[in-house]
């Protein structure tokens, strides 16, 4: 199947993005089952770390984490969002970078591996749901 890119794309745009369609091929899971997501395991990433038995900086790390991502859930229903999808999906990205970082960071400093690892695919997972999401909802929704 052959599909077209939207004729007033320029050459700039081209180079970048080559096809709306590739851009939204992999985009499967729809914004309410995204913040439906984060809602549930934001709890759970706040709480993993005291289960887990991690020091005090990955503890620290990990209930930032997962306060700011339930902050950010809580921002997705409804029409009066405080922010924008766009900007949701870039605080996502943001966030799981600072968890990948923070978490390489917890483990060169005190030398615990575990909750590097955590934190790490704890990144690793909110990249792939940010973009597996379709950042769309209807009008005034």
């Amino acid at each position: 199947m052959d599909y077209e890119c939207d004729p007033d794309h320029t050459l700039i745009a081209h180079t970048f993005v080559p096809c709306w369609y590739a851009m939204t091929i992999f985009r499967h899971i729809p914004l309410s089952v995204h913040a439906g997501l984060e809602t549930l395991l934001a709890p759970l990433l706040m709480v993993a770390p005291f289960l887990l038995g991690f020091g005090q900086a990955a503890t620290v790390v990990s209930v930032l984490v997962g306060a700011l991502l339930l902050g950010l859930a809580l921002q997705i229903p409804g029409p009066q969002r405080s922010i924008s999808l766009a900007a949701h999906a870039g605080f996502d990205y943001a966030l799981a970078t600072f968890a990948v970082v923070a978490g390489i960071t917890v483990g060169i400093v005190t030398g615990a591996w575990e909750p590097t690892v955590f934190l790490v695919g704890i990144g690793a997972a909110m990249v792939a749901l940010t973009a597996s999401t379709r950042f769309s909802a209807p009008r005034g929704v």
